[in-house]
């Protein structure tokens, strides 16, 4: 399984004018190569190189520095030719749709730019990397990271990693091969809803209240309304400065209540069902307050941070349809849309069962989860001899 490793850069100020003037130089020559391919019908990475390659080495780049440029533009080109067969960028005719394919793929003055092993090279034990840049190789570039990243680098870093600039300061993302866990039989399943009012109810009674979170957010959109409306140089600049807080706000609670799900099954040993949500922007109809909180939520991404540390303690997942869970009985199984009697709470008209709405949800995706695994799993009958 492949994780991302991030590691903190340490440059003197030479050795950051390098790092940046390098991100400049390549990005600057990236936008080239990108137009380049654009008024060439974007051609194969080969047929690109014939193109490029020498002009990218006229400008000081070293060889396996022009053929990651080379390489980063035709992987954008073939990102964005997958965005439009799957229609992210609308259909045919629409106004994005047509931007998108009437001009190169631009790249940022600080946009990633790949290493490899030839470019890069880390020494573990004094913390220190060897890095190419259009200056000359920087050699004894300390850098500073958590001990159990330093430990994954050590042990799983595989591949190319990638240099970036935010904010004015440098970081390496390193990708690292880490061994998954044997999967065990699971007793059981824990249900997990997924929710904005409540950020997730397991069937085992944990809930991570989303209360503190969405006042959290609703004070970041007061405050950035606040500063655009300013319109002055230091407003800008405090903008700037918080820029990705919320992002990294929102990251870390997600980690927080993915690691708790986790450990409570791999202590119990069982299994975790979760909701299939993709398209749920798409399916929900919400009134207009109610939009904001629902687009800006990473169902997503609490869902993808589930799964990963799932897969590294061996739990198994298994992803469940969600339609009714809400409106159907945990106890007698009956369905009905007035079961639902508010939001935190559910009535069933038939049992007379009341419980709490998020609760009840997650018990009915467990069920659900169970008899999928049940249905999936290889037939235990010996075969015939």
């Amino acid at each position: 399984m492949k994780i991302v490793t991030q590691v903190k850069l340490m440059p003197d100020a030479a050795q950051a004018s390098a790092l940046s003037a390098t991100l400049l130089t390549v990005n600057e020559l990236a936008n080239w190569v990108s137009a380049v391919a654009f008024v060439n019908g974007v051609p194969r990475e080969h047929e690109l190189r014939k193109h490029t390659y020498a002009r990218l080495k006229e400008q000081g780049l070293g060889a396996q520095a022009a053929q990651h440029v080379i390489k980063k533009v035709r992987d954008a080109y073939t990102t964005l030719h997958a965005h439009l067969r799957a229609g992210n960028l609308g259909k045919p005719g629409a106004k994005r749709r047509r931007k998108a394919e009437s001009k190169p793929v631009p790249f940022r003055p600080e946009a990633a730019q790949p290493y490899d092993d030839r470019c890069l090279s880390w020494q573990y034990d004094t913390q220190t990397v060897s890095i190419w840049t259009t200056a000359g190789r920087i050699k004894g570039l300390r850098f500073a990271c958590s001990p159990q990243a330093l430990t994954a680098l050590q042990q799983y870093r595989k591949g190319e990693s990638d240099l970036i600039e935010r904010g004015g300061v440098f970081y390496l993302i390193a990708v690292c091969e880490v061994p998954e866990a044997a999967p065990y039989e699971p007793d059981g399943f824990i249900g997990v809803d997924l929710g904005i009012v409540n950020i997730a109810t397991t069937s085992t009674g944990y809930q991570a209240a989303g209360r503190s979170l969405n006042r959290y957010r609703k004070r970041q959109l007061a405050l950035r309304a606040r500063l655009q409306k300013k319109r002055t140089k230091s407003a800008k600049r405090r903008l700037k400065e918080r820029s990705r807080r919320e992002q990294r706000h929102v990251k870390n609670t997600s980690h927080i209540i993915a690691k708790t799900i986790v450990t409570e099954a791999e202590r119990t040993s069982t299994g975790l069902s979760l909701e299939e949500l993709k398209g749920i922007r798409q399916r929900v109809r919400l009134r207009k307050p109610q939009r904001v909180a629902l687009h800006s939520w990473a169902f997503a991404q609490l869902a993808d941070f589930i799964v990963y540390k799932a897969r590294r303690a061996g739990v198994p997942v298994v992803f469940v349809d969600p339609a009714r869970t809400s409106q159907q009985c945990s106890q007698c199984g009956h369905i009905d849309k007035k079961n639902r009697a508010s939001q935190a709470l559910f009535t069933c008209r038939n049992c007379g069962v009341v419980a709490h709405a998020d609760r009840n949800a997650s018990r009915n995706i467990a069920r659900k989860g169970e008899a999928a695994w049940t249905a999936g799993r290889e037939s235990r009958v010996p075969a015939t001899p």
